[in-house]
């Protein structure tokens, strides 16, 4: 029997692609049209970080999250927004002091990291379990942090979407369950090929699904070259797939992905190929117990 299936897009986030790919939305009305034709083609979930209009660079600018927010909206799509709370944790060693950050380093304390949630009242924000060697980098999310995080958002009443790059991401996850942290049965995001973090295979995408609670809803992605092989993946093991521009800026071998929307639906023919059906955002509302923003 068909079951709906429902498409995240992630359609920026903060590595350097618009320099490489001009089709990455920068400024909060780019990322907010972005979002509604990625809706408009299927996604029932968009999943959205902000840049600076000038630099392009990752931003944790307030008022360029509500004004990209605010625009979509206005428009009354009934889409869910997902808002990170990623920024904020990213750690360089300083060449001179190792026991210092360099300049390059952007560290945010637990309140600074969710203000943005706590204003925004998005449906959705993401929540990284853990920390990881993140190419040359490390991406730095304590549990005492991540405790404090989650009763924030608890307390805004936003859905955490439980970001896990490795297996032991997913066991803190379900500890946060268990002790309340969290509200149940969990809304799981696998996240596959970043390095050094857990790679883009079928096994590993196994292994971690077989280890989420019972009944939890989960998504899965794969960065670039494996966004839609474990897309289609995500779909045969019951999940839901994530695409987008944060995590491929391709569309086929070669050729640049012209739009957020040009993914979204090559995800959704997946679905369709593999005799299920793509979710609305009102379905997904449904699935995910959240009402909706009318």
């Amino acid at each position: 029997m068909a079951r709906k299936v429902m498409i995240s897009c992630a359609v920026t986030g903060s590595a350097d692609t618009p320099r490489r790919n001009p089709g990455v939305p920068v400024t909060p009305e780019q990322i907010a049209q972005s979002s509604l034709d990625a809706a408009k083609a299927g996604a029932s979930i968009v999943h959205i970080h902000v840049r600076d209009p000038k630099t392009t660079k990752p931003s944790m600018d307030k008022a360029l999250y509500k004004e990209a927010v605010d625009r979509i909206r206005e428009k009354n799509s009934d889409v869910l927004i997902n808002l990170t709370t990623g920024p904020g944790a990213r750690f360089y060693h300083d060449d001179k002091d190792p026991s210092k950050p360099s300049a390059d380093s952007v560290l945010r304390g637990p309140d600074d990291r969710v203000q943005h949630v706590m204003e925004i009242r998005p449906e959705i924000c993401s929540l990284d379990m853990g920390s990881l060697n993140m190419g040359d980098r490390v991406f730095v999310n304590t549990p005492t942090h991540l405790k404090q995080m989650a009763l924030k958002i608890k307390e805004a009443g936003v859905t955490p979407e439980l970001e896990v790059f490795e297996t032991g991401h997913l066991l803190l996850a379900k500890r946060f369950l268990e002790d309340g942290l969290v509200k149940g049965p969990g809304l799981f995001q696998i996240c596959l090929g970043i390095s050094w973090g857990q790679p883009a295979t079928p096994d590993a995408m196994m292994y971690m699904r077989n280890l989420l609670p019972k009944d939890c809803t989960w998504f899965a992605f794969g960065i670039s070259l494996w966004q839609f092989p474990m897309a289609a993946q995500a779909v045969l093991l019951g999940g839901h797939p994530r695409v987008g521009m944060e995590d491929n800026i391709y569309l086929d071998k070669g050729v640049l992905a012209p739009s957020n929307a040009a993914l979204v639906e090559r995800a959704a023919k997946i679905i369709v190929d593999l005799n299920d059906q793509v979710a609305t955002p009102a379905e997904a509302r449904q699935m995910l117990g959240i009402g909706s923003n009318a």
